[in-house]
């Protein structure tokens, strides 16, 4: 079996994979303060909890765009499931010509998210990532990563609103059905939640013109979302095709098998 992990700044998602077929996935919150041992004694209940059992875990892949918890889940690779993980960067097969200036650069999951779409869905496509941050990236018919845009995540925006003014309150995410608002957390949830419907909206319009400049094609966009909030943002909008919430675990299982039999003769940790 396959363990995934998609660490994010808010959460972990893990995935258990049998082929390409996932068995099961869960989301805990990221915590830098965790050491491998409370990880692993964690993920060991998570396991027995579904019926599976660890020992079964041949290999583990990760994609993190925490730096300072890599170290702890390779070590948690290293003790618990005797392999050395497969860390999504540089040096990784991934099946994308990626025409960043610096790949380096590059968040992880904005190109295991992109694997998978384009493996999934009709390319040139854009993939619209709701997470801590909100992420825009383009891929041609070709396989190219063109790039893309960051833009603060919907939770960080309205959480801003709470932290950073006096008097306004702290809201839940979701829409109040109109925009002529007659009290304050109505229209802070309209503007943050239509806001960001307008900004996709926005985003994706500019950007399949330049996906149309770039390949000299007028080809159909395919746009598919993913991430916590991606259900509520299709929801408002015209542009999105696809939600996917498990895009990034799907990616994470492709990228694996992309790289297994140079990774499979040097995985295991000597003893």
């Amino acid at each position: 079996m396959l363990l995934a992990f998609d660490v994010g700044n808010t959460n972990i998602v893990l995935g258990v994979y049998e082929g390409r077929e996932l068995l099961q996935n869960w989301r805990m919150e990221t915590d830098k303060n965790k050491s491998a041992d409370e990880y692993g004694m964690i993920i060991n209940q998570l396991f027995a909890y579904e019926g599976l059992s660890t020992k079964d875990v041949d290999d583990v892949i990760i994609s993190t765009v925490v730096p300072s918890i890599l170290y702890t889940l390779q070590h948690l690779s290293q003790k618990y499931f005797n392999t050395k993980a497969i860390v999504v960067g540089p040096g990784v097969k991934t099946g994308l010509i990626v025409k960043y200036d610096n790949p380096k650069q590059l968040g992880a999951d904005r190109i295991v998210n992109s694997v998978a779409a384009f493996d999934k869905y009709k390319a040139p496509l854009i993939v619209i990532d709701y997470g801590t941050a909100t992420t825009f990236c383009a891929v041609t018919a070709k396989g190219e990563y063109l790039g893309g845009i960051i833009a603060p995540g919907i939770k960080i925006a309205a959480d801003a609103l709470f932290e950073k003014t006096a008097k306004l309150p702290r809201v839940d995410l979701e829409a109040p059905g109109h925009v002529l608002c007659r009290n304050t957390s109505e229209g802070m949830q309209a503007g943050v939640v239509y806001g960001n419907m307008g900004l996709t909206e926005r985003v994706v319009s500019m950007m399949k013109k330049e996906i149309h400049d770039y390949t000299g094609t007028d080809d159909p966009v395919t746009v598919v979302a993913t991430g916590g909030l991606a259900s509520l943002m299709a929801s408002g909008v015209d542009c999105i095709d696809h939600v996917d919430k498990l895009l990034t675990l799907t990616g994470l299982q492709l990228i694996y098998e992309k790289n297994r039999s140079s990774h499979s003769r040097k995985s295991k940790v000597e003893e």
